[in-house]
């Protein structure tokens, strides 16, 4: 069993903290993740705050981040107690167009946080969409969540619905099953089907993996269209649905632990579901 060493304040401060047992798996969590899933801030600007002497552990204030820290630990960030980690949570926002998803924008331009509900827990974009770009934004509160479905998402369709200008050849559109190249990158199966053509304009919607506006973009310009309108309708298990423009809905946690296979995700006691702004 392992042994405690004590401390002047009559605390025991467990042994292993950095390296865990016979050198595994280390017992804790580093200091800065687990300051962000107190919802305090990013992982990055927790390692700010500690840089600057602002986060102590134990009574002793921290000039690194390197800090593994056990679930005893008395952590105080500009002296007040950290508070407990939020249940993970995830959330569908139909994003309209012309806003920023970074938390900073240039002076005359706004971010989603300028339009979000003030009582939500601090999010952070799966899949960021452009500026000119709409419709699905999955949000989580938990950055362990966000990396799990990004790397999650590379086995999800992401589906796009995209008003272009040009003809579209349904002959075309049938041969992207194939795959294709563009600019040196290999894509995979591409379905996409013509929903109308009128005159000059159509509706086209695209599906691929691993799909970011930015592909979908490129493959428009490949295929000579211009885009007049991108709308993100799914990633994956999730979809936007008849979510209202700028509405957001929390996603149930019983589905996301069935999709995601997360046992963080736990009902919270607030119910945020069909807000809008």
């Amino acid at each position: 069993m392992p042994s405690s060493t004590p401390r002047a304040d009559g605390a025991a401060k467990p042994e292993n903290t950095q390296g865990g047992a016979q050198g595994g798996a280390p017992s804790g969590e580093r200091i800065a993740k687990r300051i962000a899933r107190a919802g305090l801030c990013s992982r990055r600007e927790a390692e700010a705050w500690i840089a600057a002497g602002r986060v102590s552990v134990d009574g002793h204030k921290l000039t690194s981040p390197a800090l593994v820290v056990g679930p005893s630990a008395t952590i105080l960030v500009d002296g007040k107690p950290l508070p407990g980690a939020e249940p993970a949570r995830l959330f569908r926002y139909h994003k309209p167009e012309g806003l920023l998803t970074t938390p900073h924008a240039p002076p005359g331009m706004a971010t989603i946080y300028d339009k979000l509900p003030a009582d939500l827990p601090r999010v952070m974009p799966v899949s960021p969409l452009d500026l000119h770009a709409e419709g699905l934004l999955l949000l989580t509160n938990d950055g362990a969540m966000k990396r799990h479905m990004e790397l999650h998402s590379r086995d999800w369709l992401h589906r796009y619905r995209l008003r272009v200008s040009g003809a579209v050849d349904p002959a075309k559109l049938a041969g992207l099953a194939q795959g294709l190249r563009i600019e040196g990158v290999a894509y995979g199966p591409v379905r996409a089907s013509l929903d109308r053509q009128k005159g000059i304009n159509a509706w086209v919607t695209v599906a691929l993996a691993e799909g970011k506006d930015r592909d979908i973009r490129k493959l428009a310009t490949h295929l000579g269209w211009t885009v007049s309108r991108l709308i993100a309708v799914a990633h994956g298990p999730f979809q936007l649905g008849e979510l209202p423009r700028g509405a957001i809905e929390e996603v149930p946690p019983k589905m996301v632990r069935e999709q995601l296979g997360l046992s963080a995700a736990r009902r919270p006691k607030p119910a945020d579901a069909n807000r809008r702004r």
